[in-house]
């Protein structure tokens, strides 16, 4: 586990990972350009779980270039920073939102919310991707 949970830091982070509705992703490009972007996710303990968009950019970047880095927002004091770096793969076989339930939880009053349904979301947000983290930096 990339976690140590006697960690306070790392705690922290496991529980702001069950709550927190968004995260940065930051991918490169194939000319080296870093492109952090807002992304709903879902951790498993293990690994990161999200959906690329059918003409973004995350899903060539990481075809190009599999090292990425994941991001929460700090506390606004200069604290509560979490970041993971990691290895990112398109997951050919993974499962559309509606079939994972544990996302499809935590996602559905956003859903409901914008008048939007998982279907419309996997047509737009096709790109299964699951990233692995290779370390963790909490303070």
């Amino acid at each position: 586990m990339i976690l140590d949970l006697s960690k306070p830091a790392h705690a922290e982070a496991a529980e702001r990972l069950k709550t927190e509705p968004c995260i940065w992703l930051t991918t490169v490009s194939k000319t080296g350009q870093p492109q952090s972007s807002l992304v709903w996710f879902l951790w498993d303990g293990a690994e990161f779980l999200i959906y690329g968009s059918k003409t973004g950019h995350k899903t060539p970047n990481i075809k190009g270039n599999s090292r990425v880095s994941l991001n929460l927002d700090s506390n606004g004091s200069g604290g509560g920073v979490i970041t993971f770096e990691g290895k990112a793969r398109i997951d050919e076989a993974g499962q559309p939102p509606a079939q994972v339930p544990d996302y499809a939880a935590k996602y559905q009053a956003q859903v409901d919310a914008f008048g939007w349904t998982f279907d419309q979301i996997a047509g737009d947000y096709p790109h299964v991707i699951k990233v692995s983290p290779t370390r963790v930096r909490a303070f």
